[in-house]
């Protein structure tokens, strides 16, 4: 063979590679006529938030009590199709003083009497998967807000849907994550946006949890029929949100591309048969799924999805910096390039070295200078109202507290439609040989009109 050959042939190869590299693209709908974004939405203030919570279940009945606790909420009527927990909660409002407020139960309609209700602002949902995005639309349809537990849609249709409805009902559709609001992930916010690690590159997320004691606890075992019969990563959403956050997604960044890989089904097809006696025909969500994402910027991201093997439990949630490096699992700490550290913020800063962590003295120094505001002001009342060590009441308070004050709430109708497009997304790539996908840019347009993720404060008084 000539070299004239050799080069022809090797070019042939590159043109292939690089055609096969070509992202898969998904329809991004146009806008309707009339529709804007909501990229810094906010409503008028309100005197209170008033509350239906539909899904009294492991999530629902707590959410019903912290929202006791919560300044401004106001809870006006629960429902769940099981007439117990309606009981239940309702009992429990009256042991903790409030007055009694009307249940819905019985049916699988039941819900939408508690959104036709005229005297209720936000549907606070709390109840399987499947219903989370047909309960939202119904509920923005009446003109109510809403909030959704996570993961709030489970594929492009419903993602869609949620952000046209929003749009064209100028009503806020936010996902419930409570992740973001956990002490370490808010300090650490904090301090990447006072600039200590320098330019963020990289970040990490997961949901590494062995859900096998929890799995009979699932009302008609929708779980674990939901990873049986859904490949890619199902869960994304406790990963991704910090990690998008730390990044400015949608407020000066976007991501763009994924590309995602699994293991084969072992452990999950393995526990039916153990509860079961009998193997299931098939099963697709794989024991380990691991997704890659890029940005606009020129940024990485990392998210893993594991709920059925002994590995211990951990989101990951991990930073890399061009001046320092954050990592909380499996032991929280801070790394930095030793002049990024001035005297004030910690002791012996002259002792460091970013080939190891801090010490815990010097770590607990800077996260008493660089301590969050919401964490100085309300963290002591999140941890003793409680909900996961405290972040789901700072969660419950500050949309609450975004809505009385007439500011934009922490999280957005499209941070809920980038963190759940893993769930679709990550499928599609696996599905095509570990394909890159292009991430679809859910503002369509507006992505780069705010500058830095930031969470609004009222002035004070």
């Amino acid at each position: 063979m000539s070299i004239r050959q050799l080069l022809a042939g090797m070019a042939v190869a590159i043109t292939l590679a690089a055609s096969a590299a070509t992202p898969i693209t998904t329809t991004v709908p146009q806008r309707p006529a009339g529709q804007t974004h909501l990229v810094g939405f906010a409503t008028a203030p309100m005197d209170s938030v008033r509350i239906g919570v539909i899904g009294l279940g492991m999530r629902g009945y707590s959410a019903v009590e912290r929202l006791l606790h919560v300044p401004g909420a106001v809870v006006k009527a629960v429902c769940d199709i099981d007439s117990a927990r309606v009981a239940s909660v309702e009992q429990m409002l009256v042991k903790n003083g409030h007055a009694q407020v009307p249940g819905y139960y019985g049916s699988e309609e039941a819900w939408k009497q508690l959104c036709d209700r005229p005297d209720i602002d936000l549907v606070y949902i709390v109840t399987d998967w499947k219903h989370h995005t047909p309960m939202a639309l119904y509920a923005m349809e009446q003109g109510k807000h809403t909030a959704i537990e996570v993961p709030a849609a489970m594929n492009l249709d419903e993602i869609w849907a949620l952000i046209n409805m929003a749009e064209s009902k100028r009503l806020h559709c936010m996902m419930l994550e409570n992740c973001i609001y956990d002490f370490f992930e808010l300090n650490t916010l904090n301090m990447a946006q006072q600039g200590l690690f320098g330019e963020v590159l990289h970040t990490e997320g997961s949901y590494i949890h062995n859900l096998e004691e929890f799995w009979p606890y699932y009302y008609n075992n929708w779980r674990m029929d939901y990873n049986r019969e859904h490949r890619g990563d199902v869960y994304p959403t406790h990963g991704i949100g910090p990690a998008c956050q730390l990044l400015d997604i949608h407020r000066g960044d976007r991501m763009t591309t994924l590309v995602a890989m699994d293991t084969k089904p072992v452990n999950g097809p393995a526990y039916i048969e153990r509860t079961t006696g009998q193997a299931p025909e098939s099963y697709a969500n794989g024991d380990h799924t691991m997704t890659m994402i890029r940005t606009a910027g020129g940024k990485t991201i990392h998210i893993q999805h594991d709920v059925v093997t002994p590995r211990p439990y951990s989101r990951m949630y991990q930073l890399t910096g061009t001046k320092g490096f954050a990592n909380k699992y499996p032991v929280e700490g801070y790394a930095f390039v030793p002049e990024q550290i001035a005297a004030d913020s910690v002791p012996d800063h002259e002792n460091l070295s970013a080939h190891g962590f801090i010490s815990p003295e010097q770590q607990a120094a800077l996260v008493e200078k660089y301590k969050h505001p919401l964490i100085r002001s309300i963290g002591e009342e999140a941890k003793k109202v409680g909900g996961h060590g405290g972040m789901d009441y700072i969660m419950d308070y500050r949309l609450v507290y975004c809505l009385l004050n007439g500011l934009p709430l922490d999280m957005d109708v499209y941070d809920l439609a980038e963190w759940c497009s893993l769930i679709p997304l990550s499928a599609i790539s696996i599905e095509n040989g570990s394909a890159p996908v292009e991430v679809p840019d859910f503002t369509r347009g507006a992505w780069n009109e705010v500058h830095g993720y930031r969470h609004a404060f009222a002035p004070e008084r």
